[in-house]
């Protein structure tokens, strides 16, 4: 009987060693290293290329790329964080928490697609009564959709030679095995060799596939980080379980932009678009009341509105609380020090707590001034006018920094109906607005007095 030979992989970078490390010698992380059984005997009877079977080298010119097509999922929030819909031959991997909405998505395109194109729905984790029965919650029902269940990965690229569907749907990756390998389905080595068949299937045939991809605890793709150096897009669904709204995000995007975002709402019926999420985000806002202030940040070339809510108490211990939500908390205390040393608020004996509305996450510095004017108003207890706005970077002087696409923003503002708005005075002389009172502002002091001023 062959001896079976154990080795231990990083389930971070893909390292193998023969002995296990506490710490992985290439990437660093500590307990990554996790024990596979390798046969080999049977990881030499993988590769088998014939003479006549590789690509032989041509000139960039004589490549053809009149036929290069894209096809329109049916749903506009998805094409914009595509990069204008689904690139035929490509491999996309869509991640994100249990439950979010990754199967749910993905039938609902299947009946838009469906229409023109016939379509492979592979589920390891489903069976087809299952699937049949959340088809009909979603309204999902069409003939040229075939369903197959079925976890071994040579099997399901055997199937698509044959059928040679025009889209190709994995439902999961973590699910699919190849029998070749000892070990267990979801393992790294697993993981990492049954999407590079899929790659080289859909590579060779043409044929966009969409593979689903379960995340950690830790929030990241649930098996080794080259998975995603494997695949042409990493889509991740963004946002709480227990809320409505749903945030997808391009993380890697070979064919588009990875700044866009798409905003999406879970109802009876499925996924739902938001075609305005600044509406969305700013809806419930309360009346006057201190503590809020609403800013405005970029998401690719979308202009969103958030509401930024911040509490400022006295403090019941020695040593201040600082808590931020949806908020980098190093930037947060970046900006308090700032507050202090420069404008002459003072937080020190205060705890301070700064939440963003509607589950967003904001990393923009264009979002620093209305952090600010928040903060400020809730130590001051007053209240910043419902029709006001502010955007600007704060620098550790104090000042107001320039940002980009001003215009863009007031535009933004202006639609939603707010009349006054506070930017960095280096902007002003770039933008207009025909219903808004637009203040150039040079410091904090110069923003929050411009703030209240009637």
């Amino acid at each position: 009987m062959a001896k079976i030979k154990s080795v231990y992989i990083c389930s971070e970078c893909g390292y193998e060693s023969p002995k296990w490390y506490g710490k992985c010698p290439s990437c660093g992380e500590w307990n990554t290293m996790n024990e596979e059984l390798v046969d080999k005997k049977a990881s030499t009877v993988q590769k088998s290329i014939t003479k006549s079977s590789y690509s032989k080298p041509v000139t960039i010119n004589t490549i053809d790329t009149n036929d290069e097509e894209r096809y329109n999922t049916g749903s506009k929030e998805l094409d914009r964080v595509l990069g204008g819909g689904i690139v035929k031959g490509s491999l996309v991997l869509l991640g994100g928490d249990p439950g979010i909405g990754k199967s749910t998505i993905l039938l609902q395109i299947c009946e838009k697609l469906g229409q023109s194109l016939k379509i492979l729905y592979v589920s390891g984790e489903e069976s087809k009564r299952q699937l049949k029965l959340r088809a009909q919650r979603l309204g999902v029902n069409n003939e040229n959709i075939y369903i197959m269940t079925e976890t071994d990965v040579e099997i399901v690229a055997e199937q698509i030679k044959i059928e040679k569907p025009d889209l190709v749907m994995i439902d999961s990756i973590q699910t699919m095995n190849l029998t070749t390998l000892n070990s267990s389905p979801g393992s790294v080595t697993q993981v990492r060799e049954c999407t590079n068949l899929l790659m080289h299937t859909a590579k060779d045939l043409d044929i966009p596939t969409i593979v689903v991809g379960h995340v950690n605890k830790e929030g990241s793709i649930a098996g080794p980080k080259v998975l995603e150096h494997i695949v042409d897009a990493v889509l991740y669904f963004e946002g709480d379980k227990q809320m409505s709204y749903r945030i997808l995000r391009a993380v890697k995007n070979r064919y588009g932009s990875t700044n866009e975002i798409g905003v999406f709402q879970m109802t009876d019926k499925g996924l739902s678009e938001v075609e305005n999420p600044s509406m969305m985000l700013l809806s419930g806002r309360p009346h006057n009341v201190s503590g809020t202030c609403v800013a405005c940040t970029m998401e690719g070339t979308r202009p969103i509105l958030a509401e930024i809510q911040a509490l400022v108490t006295t403090s019941g211990y020695g040593t201040p609380r600082r808590m931020s939500t949806g908020y980098d908390y190093n930037r947060l205390a970046l900006i308090i020090a700032v507050l202090e040393k420069g404008a002459g608020f003072y937080f020190s004996n205060s705890d301070t707590y700064i939440n963003v509305v509607g589950g967003l996450r904001l990393d923009e510095p264009a979002v620093d001034l209305s952090v600010a004017m928040a903060l400020i108003s809730s130590l001051k207890d007053v209240p910043i006018p419902e029709n006001a706005l502010a955007f600007g970077e704060i620098g550790l002087g104090g000042e107001i920094r320039s940002v980009a696409n001003a215009q863009a923003r007031i535009n933004e503002a202006s639609r939603l109906g707010f009349t006054k708005i506070i930017i960095p005075y280096h902007n002003l002389k770039n933008v207009s607005s025909d219903t808004a009172t637009i203040y150039g502002v040079k410091n904090i002091r110069e923003a929050y007095e411009a703030m209240l001023d009637e």
